[in-house]
């Protein structure tokens, strides 16, 4: 019996025919990455493939690290199977990876959303006969609403805090969610501040041609009396903590898609709580393997007993696969650039 395309090992998933691994947990000597966040992106290979977009929060956040770019769509040979890296919409620069050999195509998937949020490149459907997907919200409960809608949410809660004369602050991922948010945030609403770490992410991708409203960092100088009406952009780590004393009277507020479930909110300490997520919910999860054609699922990181289950009951092939990514946690460390300051 022949091996197969992908292996899942200690490591990661491995790729003998090519020599790689594809997000690995553990330092290899060649590593193919979907994307910057810290649980798929980790420091310690030789060497590192990622997307030209992802390239720049990768150095900012590893270091001076042997790091080729590939274009989304080009096709690389690597040892005796053909690459290539595709749209995932999970955050600028988010890929899926293909992988092709022998007229055999397997795609792993990363994290991805399917719905296009106006910021990062949108999700793009890749054709294949086994498909590694997350499954982070893997349970009917988790839809989405609009973005247009959760966007305006946060704008009513803004002014009526400001009307309150409270600080709106919103605890958001400092890569992808806080910029997705930002893009969309009207600053003749007021001021709008920023937690250094998401700040230093914003510098990162502003220079990458990305536009992004005026924003300031919050440093010591920085109060509700200097910017009165303001909403800050924080990572959900800095909210209840010393640093939220600056702002006065405040509110705070958490975009998740865990915002979906009842007690989430009151375990991050949030006032207000946001349904927003950079990951595909139920219907993206279903829509997205549908469009691959594939027969043969492997799910990891999230429900992934239940939605194995649920995918073998509509025919698949379903088999769980354990990892050691972490989507977004409920209470894990925020997956954000490390090394900015606060």
């Amino acid at each position: 019996m022949a091996e197969p395309l992908l292996t899942f090992t200690d490591r990661g998933i491995h790729c003998p025919a090519g020599g790689f691994h594809i997000d690995p947990w553990r330092p290899v000597d060649r590593a193919l990455i979907t994307h910057g966040h810290a649980d798929h992106a980790r420091p310690g290979h030789r060497a590192y493939l990622a997307t030209e977009a992802a390239a720049p929060v990768m150095r900012h956040r590893l270091g001076d690290i042997a790091l080729d770019t590939i274009r989304y769509g080009e096709t690389r040979r690597i040892g005796a199977v053909e690459v290539s890296f595709h749209p995932a919409g999970h955050v600028p620069g988010s890929a899926q990876i293909r992988i092709a050999h022998r007229g055999e195509v397997w795609v792993v998937s990363g994290d991805y959303k399917i719905d296009a949020d106006g910021f990062s490149e949108p999700f793009e459907p890749v054709r294949c006969h086994a498909f590694i997907s997350e499954c982070t919200f893997g349970l009917p409960v988790f839809r989405w609403d609009p973005q247009d809608d959760v966007m305006a949410a946060i704008h009513r809660w803004w002014a009526t805090c400001a009307a309150a004369g409270k600080t709106a602050v919103l605890g958001a991922y400092a890569l992808g969610k806080a910029q997705r948010i930002l893009a969309h945030l009207d600053p003749a609403q007021g001021p709008i501040l920023t937690h250094g770490a998401v700040e230093g992410t914003n510098r990162i991708l502003r220079a990458q041609g990305l536009s992004l409203p005026p924003t300031t960092q919050v440093t010591a100088e920085i109060t509700a009396k200097t910017h009165p009406g303001a909403l800050v952009l924080a990572t959900p780590s800095a909210l209840g903590t010393p640093w939220m004393k600056r702002f006065g009277p405040a509110e705070t507020g958490f975009a998740s898609g865990w915002m979906r479930m009842r007690g989430v909110r009151r375990r991050r300490g949030a006032d207000r709580g946001f349904v927003m997520s950079d990951h595909a919910d139920w219907t993206g999860l279903n829509t997205a393997i549908a469009e691959t054609g594939a027969e043969r699922i492997f799910v990891t990181h999230g429900y992934t007993s239940v939605f194995g289950k649920w995918l073998e009951d509509q025919g698949y092939d379903a088999q769980i696969v354990e990892t050691e990514f972490e989507g977004e946690s409920i209470d894990a460390p925020d997956p954000e650039p490390e090394g900015a300051a606060p």
